[in-house]
């Protein structure tokens, strides 16, 4: 089911309904979560049910697991570890198997066909995998005591808003959350429906419109002139900005509905003033999580030797510092899909960190006001992405590196191929957008006024374009 749908238009309501209803029966209103949240995720395959509550019983029981065992270290590791490694299992085996296999294969000369699993990718299982990990790890270092409330805890993991493509919450942050009584506040029933219009109006008008012109242009990109290519890659840029930011708008404003809090995802990325900044700002819960669970584990945030040996340290940390974050965007790379194209845009990512690392320039914005002076940097940093989009968008790595040596070619500077209605409104909406955005960019919450007449432009949009090119979420893939 998925948010852009008749069928979601009916469980909504319905949900919202009877989840109000139970208000007084807390375990009443946690089963029915999970009763719906098992709805809405089985609604694409009822055979992913079974994982998703295998991997939610496991982290549970480890999580209790750890804590009986707490006065013997190693064994308390020992169920951590344990949990980790079923759960990255599972998620090898459904998501990277094949793919190694068949590249093992190609390398030595040898068929694998009959190794191939072919297994369907349960939808979501990289978000969810990595919502369970991150519980039996904070209750392995003592930031959360872990619960006995199974149904809390299965709602914890699949709350139906968040399930399929994020935020990654935090045990700390959710699951207290499911843990005590919610009440319903009609602002924040109020700010939530502001957020849900807002998230679709970017998926369904911005995102699902580029994409007409975007799909139009890969599939003949090699007889494309430049201009049209450069024109598909920003517009890819936009497509996947709102058709991402705009599902986590949509599950933040739903998830206010039920008088839950959802971290912010995304944070005005686009105007950001180095790579490192965009890191911050884009894909928050999923960078936050990385920094967490990986770049500080290994030594990204601790010093490395005495103040006597000064300038050695400070060179010793930046390898440390380079290396980590090598680590990470290789692995952040690898977790979007089991692809060459990742793993080199992840590279992509660690060539354009080189230098602020270098310069120990990598956190000069990280609480700097956002001013128009700025915008250089901020076009410079736009059109670094905007490339790394074109890897990450490309099939293969031959077809990402034709498609860029064709854009740089002497036809960027014709015209375009014909731009269609849709995409003049899409380009319309994202200036729009950034208007908005850049407006309120202080903003902890969607960039709209409070005015019910600011509405209406975006309600009609959205209907009008609600079901003319639909397009399936791209995260769902993930």
């Amino acid at each position: 089911m998925v948010f852009n749908s008749i069928e979601y238009i009916v469980f909504l309501p319905i949900v919202f309904a009877i989840y109000w209803l139970l208000r007084n029966h807390l375990k009443l209103q946690n089963a029915f979560v999970v009763l719906a949240s098992y709805v809405f995720y089985g609604w694409w395959d009822w055979r992913f049910l079974i994982l998703i509550a295998f991997t939610s019983f496991c982290s549970w029981g480890s999580g209790l697991l750890i804590v009986e065992s707490r006065e013997s270290r190693a064994k308390s590791k020992f169920w951590m570890v344990a949990n980790v490694v079923i759960n990255i299992g599972i998620l090898a085996v459904f998501k990277y198997y094949d793919f190694f296999v068949s590249e093992f294969g190609e390398l030595f000369g040898v068929s694998t066909e009959s190794l191939l699993l072919r297994v369907i990718l349960p939808v979501g299982i990289s978000f969810y995998t990595f919502q369970a990990l991150s519980y039996s790890i904070d209750v392995y270092r003592g930031k959360i005591k872990p619960t006995k409330d199974i149904i809390a805890f299965f709602a914890f993991i699949s709350f139906f808003p968040q399930l399929v493509a994020g935020p990654i919450e935090r045990a700390t942050n959710l699951l207290p959350q499911f843990l005590q009584k919610r009440t319903f506040s009609y602002e924040q029933g109020m700010d939530g429906m502001r957020q849900i219009l807002w998230g679709l109006f970017k998926k369904i008008v911005i995102a699902d419109n580029c994409a007409v012109y975007v799909n139009q242009v890969w599939e003949t990109y090699d007889t494309q002139s430049g201009s049209t290519l450069l024109l598909a890659a920003i517009l890819f840029t936009f497509q996947i900005y709102g058709d991402f930011s705009g599902y986590s708008d949509i599950a933040i404003g739903t998830a206010k509905l039920f008088g839950i809090r959802l971290m912010r995802n995304f944070n005005n990325p686009y105007f950001s003033r180095d790579i490192a900044e965009f890191w911050r700002r884009w894909h928050i819960s999923l960078t936050s999580w990385f920094r967490d669970y990986v770049y500080i584990p290994l030594g990204g945030s601790r010093p490395t030797i005495v103040e006597s040996q000064e300038s050695r340290a400070k060179r010793k940390k930046k390898l440390i510092i380079v290396r980590n974050v090598l680590i990470v965007f290789l692995i952040c790379g690898l977790w979007h899909g089991a692809n060459w194209t990742y793993l080199v845009w992840g590279l992509y990512n660690v060539l354009l960190f080189l230098p602020l690392i270098l310069l120990g320039k990598s956190k000069r914005y990280k609480d700097a006001p956002l001013v128009w002076k700025q915008l250089p940097q901020m076009l410079l940093t736009f059109v670094l992405v905007t490339i790394g989009w074109i890897i990450f968008r490309a099939p293969s790595m031959a077809e990402a590196w034709g498609y860029v040596c064709a854009m740089c070619s002497t036809s960027l500077f014709s015209q375009p191929a014909t731009i269609q209605y849709p995409v003049w409104c899409a380009m319309a909406a994202i200036i729009l957008m950034l208007s908005l955005e850049w407006h309120y960019r202080d903003a902890e919450s969607v960039p709209l006024p409070k005015s019910i007449w600011a509405y209406y432009p975006l309600i009609i949009a959205t209907w009008w374009f609600a079901y003319r090119n639909t397009q399936e979420f791209i995260y769902f893939q993930f």
